[in-house]
């Protein structure tokens, strides 16, 4: 129990001069409940407010109930159920309790972990085009990450052919210093020419792409990357 005179030094610097509750506490010594208590920030909240959200709690069981079975539903719409049940409240309530029942989706997806070395990913990215003489040409970036230290090799080209493709590989695996033992491609036109029904079987890579015989040599496996559905 604190005394008169301490509970108006512990007021005066909250109406007063405008100061936090918490720094308050520090600067007198006191715990935070005690500066509450003194404040009476109970006082504060709007008892208007309190009553018209008190009358939404007896729909909150079949809100969340529609909510789990339909995530996307609308405020409005549920106003509308919850009306025809004896509701008599306004939406303002109701939007404000949807946003803490909706049920939070998370998309599902499957981290790659790889050995060093052992994979690359590779794609094509798209920068529009650039003037060459008195043409525009599309201008390309092919791009080969290592999955497992995340290292990258970018190089711009004007085309997507599978002399420039097989030709960014080459330096790809010079500036990394070798090969990977399997490179991952994201569904590349310049690799898989069609799928199956089942979308369960991997892609048929491009005849071309095989590499012609070199000093260097190249990956045995490669892998397009299954599709979204």
């Amino acid at each position: 129990m604190i005394d008169q005179e301490f509970r108006s030094r512990i007021r005066r610097p909250f109406f007063a001069e405008h100061w936090k509750l918490g720094t308050i506490a520090a600067e007198l010594g006191v715990h935070r409940d005690t500066v509450e208590r003194a404040v009476e920030t109970a006082s504060f909240v709007n008892v208007a407010y309190r009553a018209r959200a008190s009358s939404l709690d007896p729909y909150k069981d079949f809100i969340r109930a529609k909510l789990e079975e339909y995530p996307r539903l609308r405020s409005t719409r549920l106003l509308e159920m919850i009306q025809l049940r004896g509701y008599q409240g306004t939406v303002f309530p109701l939007r404000r309790y949807v946003r803490t029942a909706r049920p939070v989706s998370r998309e599902a997806f499957f981290r790659l972990s790889a050995l060093p070395g052992e994979q690359g990913q590779v794609d094509w990215g798209h920068f529009g085009t650039v003037q060459i003489g008195n043409t525009r040409r599309p201008l390309s970036c092919f791009v080969m990450v290592l999955s497992h230290s995340r290292a990258i090799f970018a190089r711009y080209v004007l085309d997507q052919t599978i002399e420039s493709f097989m030709r960014c590989h080459e330096a790809a695996f010079e500036a990394f210093g070798g090969v990977t033992r399997a490179l991952l491609y994201d569904n590349l036109k310049s690799v898989v020419l069609e799928r199956d029904g089942d979308i369960s079987r991997m892609p048929r890579p491009r005849p071309r792409l095989a590499p012609p015989q070199a000093p260097r040599q190249w990956p045995v496996l490669a892998r397009a990357a299954q599709r979204r559905i």
